[in-house]
């Protein structure tokens, strides 16, 4: 069981988004799991983890909700500079501290003009990192506040964004356990309301005794 909350807390790791100023709302991905893992076949990611991602942004703080039978929700919380993960097999809410990362960049490469999602002419940015290589497509009109995020250090989130001053429209995320692709079926810029930000009321965190080893 310790195994397997390891690399639930891995892969979220990973998971892990208009010209003149910067996106509020909603983006809706469509998410695929390949398994590189002998013992966990690509449904059992997929199924687990969620096939569908709702992002919502707002002021340096974001929210995933997913459809997975074992991962819930994800909330970053630019205040506390923590990120909160919820689990459907735990009733706590586990946090760990976004200016941490065990993670490392090696080398950049920028690629203009690669792709396109829903309209939107995307470059192509490829980070070769400890962990495997990761590939973000983006348009700067979907723009962030990147100063917002100075102190988001985990999962190279920073690192992107120092790059791209936007959100991701495709990812694709490569590790040794597996390769998950996302990508933006739905772009909705919209007001939100504080409260999408906020734990649930009476919501006792602790911090996540799950460790990812370097």
């Amino acid at each position: 069981m310790k195994k397997k909350h390891i690399t639930i807390i891995l892969l979220t790791a990973f998971i892990g988004m208009a010209s003149g100023q910067t996106f509020e709302g909603k983006i809706t991905y469509q998410v695929n799991y390949k398994s590189k893992h002998p013992n966990v076949q690509d449904q059992q990611f997929n199924s687990m983890m969620g096939s569908i991602q709702e992002y919502l942004i707002k002021d340096g703080n974001y929210r995933s909700n997913y459809n997975g039978s074992t991962f819930q929700w994800e909330l970053y919380d630019k205040k506390s500079n923590k990120i909160y993960k919820k689990m459907s097999n735990s009733e706590s809410i586990q946090w760990i501290d976004a200016g941490t990362n065990k993670d490392k960049v090696m080398s950049v490469v920028l690629n203009k003009g690669v792709t396109e999602v829903l309209g939107y002419k995307c470059d192509e940015l490829v980070f070769t990192c400890k962990s495997g290589v990761q590939k973000y497509y983006f348009n700067e009109k979907i723009a962030v506040d990147i100063a917002q995020f100075e102190s988001h250090l985990h999962g190279n989130w920073y690192e992107f964004l120092k790059v791209s001053k936007s959100l991701p429209l495709k990812s694709i995320i490569e590790s040794p356990q597996f390769i998950v692709e996302s990508v933006a079926t739905e772009i909705a810029e919209m007001e939100l309301e504080d409260k999408e930000f906020q734990l649930p009321k009476n919501a006792k965190p602790a911090k996540s005794p799950y460790l990812i080893k370097e």
